[in-house]
């Protein structure tokens, strides 16, 4: 096993290993040490049934059925495990979810209580130089905060909204709300301490329909908007330019990540986990 660092904020690549095969408890250890220092890891050219994927991401934690969609639709129903992100449809219907839009910067299901752990993803189709996601780290976002700005967001609460996606659909079940203060989910401190390591993390979600809990609506609209654009500066980012057969792995309570869009007549298929959340997000 090789670990090929990124060069920048987080990410890196890992070498050496066929993911199709059984892993020792060293190897796991050692992707878990490389995983701890990186935040995200990719591994190339792998070639992964869904029972691989399942099997390989078991080695993380237990995994979480897929969040309700827009459609109300079980897109893996032999593996319930797996989520299909896909643009393709069959008759008029669609296979997956997301289709070919942007999915802007968020962490996953940050609306819940206990968020999980991690996603895990796997590229079956890709659009040639498409279609790429971005990463940028929490950790080194909070650490480099201006001081006014740290001492702005200190102690305050953070609602995330539970009723859209990342590509900004309604889930099947809510009702819309234009009003942030009134929007359902979890409540989180923006500022979080990881009590593994000790270190100190953004976590803030999704920017649409987020409040800070206590201020008025253009207050904590400004302060939202002077985090986000503190955050997801270049300096706190990695991309991911995806070719088919690779597997991506990254800490979701400590990444943003996002996926640019792409031509609607290509196609693009990822098969992905989600590892089950093990942290109750605390300052």
């Amino acid at each position: 096993m090789e670990i090929i660092k990124s060069g920048l904020a987080l990410g890196a690549e890992v070498k050496g290993m066929d993911l199709s095969k059984d892993l020792s408890s060293q190897e796991v250890d050692q992707i878990n040490k490389a995983w701890d220092e990186n935040l995200v890891l990719v591994f190339k050219n792998q070639n992964l049934t869904d029972p691989d994927l399942i099997k390989f991401s078991k080695n993380f934690g237990n995994l979480d059925h897929p969040a309700p969609n827009p459609f109300g639709i079980n897109f893996s129903p032999e593996h319930p495990e797996i989520n299909v992100i896909s643009n393709v449809k069959k008759e008029g219907k669609p296979t997956g979810i997301l289709g070919d839009g942007e999915a802007t910067w968020h962490s996953d299901m940050s609306y819940q209580d206990v968020p999980p752990k991690a996603g895990i993803l796997y590229s079956l189709e890709v659009p040639k130089d498409q279609g790429d996601t971005h990463f940028a780290n929490m950790i080194a976002a909070y650490e480099d905060m201006p001081e006014d700005l740290k001492n702005r967001i200190e102690g305050k609460i953070l609602i995330h909204d539970s009723a859209h996606n990342s590509a900004g659909q309604l889930r099947k079940g809510y009702e819309e709300v234009s009003d942030p203060s009134k929007t359902p989910g979890a409540k989180h401190p923006i500022v979080f301490n990881d009590p593994n390591t000790g270190k100190k993390s953004l976590f803030i979600g999704r920017r649409p329909y987020a409040y800070v809990i206590g201020l008025e609506l253009s207050e904590s609209e400004k302060l939202l908007d002077d985090i986000w654009a503190h955050a997801t500066q270049k300096k706190y980012t990695w991309t991911q330019r995806w070719k088919p057969n690779e597997l991506l792995m990254w800490k979701n309570l400590f990444v943003l990540h996002k996926r640019d869009a792409f031509d609607p007549n290509t196609r693009r298929v990822m098969h992905r986990t989600q590892v089950t959340g093990e942290i109750k997000i605390s300052a």
